[in-house]
């Protein structure tokens, strides 16, 4: 059975201002999903399905469903927030989206073979489809919990025009994925791969850092267990100042306290985190902390 391309085209045009995936790049008017979905078919792919807003339907329809007729099978599938497993309710001031675990979890009816997903809107290069299509064509039957990400070299991934996000991954030895931190500005300075996360001081990054583009590969098990996600844990989300209240029953506390730098001293002051660390050793010292701040090191 030939996999299936997930497209993730929800939230297409809430930060460019339009419908950037049907802005015609190519010679003759190519979109960006366009060379996607042409690379797909040359990787084995057989059939291909959207996940979208249903307000732009009737457009998305008329502009890219029609195109693909007689080349390979497509579906459309919609997210909305009030879409959702029985047994989990929307909050009453829940306005925007759940995420890109529910948006596909949105393909559930559509799809019962190994797929993979990607953004609508980032360009990915026709290697990297023969590699998810042989990967998930070689998937045996019954492989859930077995998932893969094509990761890409930063360097290749940057842009000449300013900063970009990129999700920088770890591997283990085993060319396991063993974490990533999300590196929201980033860019060449001075000739090297930098991130920064106050605008001022800047970290270098080796130039064969491996990038996350979400670019990613599933057995179609993987829809249960979302939906089982989403039905089964109980997401209780509450703001307090009240540090005993915050901490004393946490089993993990993530710090993200500013550390802003002086560049006149060279100095960064934590003394943000470190107050967040005391209390946290005050109220419940077995907690495990992770501190996702920008910290010296050495």
């Amino acid at each position: 059975m030939k996999p299936t391309l997930f497209l993730l085209a929800a939230g297409m045009g809430s930060r460019y201002g339009g419908l950037k995936q049907l802005d015609g790049l190519g010679p003759n008017g190519e979109t960006i999903m366009d060379y996607s979905i042409f690379d797909a078919i040359r990787g084995g792919f057989g059939k291909i399905v959207f996940v979208i807003r249903k307000d732009f339907e009737q457009d998305f329809r008329d502009k890219v469903l029609s195109k693909y007729e007689g080349h390979i099978p497509t579906e459309l599938v919609f997210q909305a927030i009030t879409d959702l497993p029985e047994g989990f309710t929307c909050p009453e001031e829940r306005a925007k989206p759940w995420g890109t675990n529910h948006a596909v979890l949105m393909g559930k009816e559509v799809i019962s073979e190994p797929f993979a997903v990607i953004n609508a809107d980032d360009f990915y290069g026709r290697d990297a489809f023969a590699v998810m299509g042989k990967w998930l064509s070689e998937l045996p039957e019954g492989s859930a919990g077995k998932y893969s990400m094509v990761g890409f070299r930063v360097c290749n991934t940057l842009s000449e025009n300013g900063s970009v996000a990129r999700g920088v991954c770890e591997k283990n030895d085993e060319n396991m994925l063993a974490g990533g931190v999300e590196r929201t500005e980033s860019m060449r300075v001075d000739g090297k791969i930098s991130y920064t996360e106050d605008g001022e001081s800047w970290t270098e990054l080796p130039e064969d850092s491996v990038a996350s583009m979400n670019c990613w590969c599933f057995p179609a098990e993987i829809l249960d267990e979302i939906e089982k996600y989403f039905a089964e844990k109980v997401l209780n989300l509450t703001a307090t100042l009240d540090a005993k209240a915050a901490y004393s029953d946490a089993e993990m506390v993530i710090i993200a306290a500013p550390t802003n730098y002086d560049s006149q001293k060279n100095f960064f002051d934590t003394s943000s985190v470190e107050n967040v660390i005391g209390l946290v050793m005050e109220y419940n010292p077995e907690a495990i902390m992770v501190i996702k701040s920008t910290i010296p090191v050495g």
